[in-house]
């Protein structure tokens, strides 16, 4: 038989450590409860009732519990990451199908054109008179100069700071009132310079590039711009029951499909932001695709999307419930499109 050691310390009433050859535990209970923690990690609560051979005993390992739990919680965070990817990928189709929805603000010409200068040449101007009177009404006790100082300096430094606000805010409102003058007048240079000034189709680079503007009459604006195809994903994700992500290729219909709705999105995104900052009647966009040419070798432009827009008839539509593509059917456009090819070369409206 082997010799079997073990050593128990009493630390207090209902509490001690005993010691055997797997190692240490502790004891802590009252008669008929009684909880053991190894240093294994195994826990052992026995349960008995005194007198009646009732007993109840469970034996678990705290570090199995720890580990499951941290298991849990690593898949609860992978889950996590899974849905967030999954509603990525769902923003960026909404948002390919619907840049249409958002355009600038519209700029009344006629009111800037109205607007009453801020004070006449020659005069003070309204923020230097407000700190001409500050610093007249200062006068200040002897203590109040003790505790917080003469702010007379101060209060002249603020007068010349006014001053040059004043002559800026005159100076832009001059700026203002001749730019809205000649654009009102139809001078299509000064539709340039405002296009120039105001980047209006700034927030689309991510959408297109090489946006190029050209106008020859008063009424009309032409707009020219390259596609970015390689933003479509050729693919879906979607959760599964179990919360992972599949990832699925497109079928060329369904690829092409939203390739379509993209550029046409764009074009009716273009003419909106034209329209409300200029006070032209007709836009001409042109979408533009970088393509090999197989004779040459080298990439050129290709036009794959013409579309004349008119104010009229643009500002009637619903945008927040149109389909893009189906909506260029208002418009005398130029568009081939093939479900399981894309677009193809057209011609450009003029």
């Amino acid at each position: 038989m082997g010799l079997r050691v073990r050593k128990s310390i009493r630390i207090c009433k209902g509490v001690s450590v005993n010691f055997g050859k797997t190692g240490a535990s502790i004891s802590f209970g009252t008669k008929g409860l009684r909880q053991t923690i190894h240093t294994s990690g195994r826990m052992t609560t026995s349960i008995g009732i005194p007198g009646t051979g009732i007993s109840y005993v469970k034996t678990y390992n705290t570090r199995s519990r720890m580990l499951n739990t941290y298991q849990a919680q690593v898949k609860s965070n992978q889950a996590y990451e899974n849905l967030i990817e999954v509603e990525r990928y769902n923003e960026t189709i909404n948002n390919l199908r619907n840049i249409h929805k958002y355009c600038d603000e519209y700029i009344d010409w006629k009111s800037i054109l109205d607007a009453k200068e801020p004070f006449s040449p020659g005069q003070i101007g309204p923020k230097q008179a407000r700190a001409l009177e500050e610093l007249e009404s200062y006068k200040p006790s002897f203590f109040e100069r003790m505790i917080h100082g003469d702010r007379r300096k101060e209060l002249e430094e603020a007068v010349e700071r006014a001053r040059r606000e004043d002559l800026e805010d005159y100076e832009n409102w001059e700026t203002l009132h001749i730019l809205a003058k000649q654009v009102l007048a139809g001078d299509t240079e000064a539709y340039l310079n405002v296009i120039y000034e105001m980047n209006p189709l700034n927030d689309l680079v991510e959408y297109g590039s090489d946006f190029e503007f050209g106008a020859d009459n008063a009424d009309e604006m032409e707009v020219e711009f390259t596609v970015n195809t390689d933003i479509v994903p050729k693919y879906s994700l979607s959760l599964t029951k179990t919360g992972k992500v599949s990832r699925k290729e497109l079928t060329k219909t369904a690829y092409y499909d939203l390739v379509q709705d993209y550029v046409s999105s764009c074009t009716i995104r273009v003419a909106r932001d034209i329209f409300a900052l200029l006070p032209v009647k007709k836009v001409y966009v042109h979408a533009v695709e970088k393509r090999l040419d197989t004779q040459t070798g080298y990439m050129q432009d290709v036009t794959v999307l013409s579309v004349l827009f008119t104010r009229e008839i643009l500002e009637k539509l619903n945008f927040g419930l149109i389909d893009p593509s189906d909506a260029l059917n208002n418009f005398r456009h130029n568009m081939i499109f093939l479900k399981t090819a894309g677009f193809q070369p057209v011609d450009r409206i003029s």
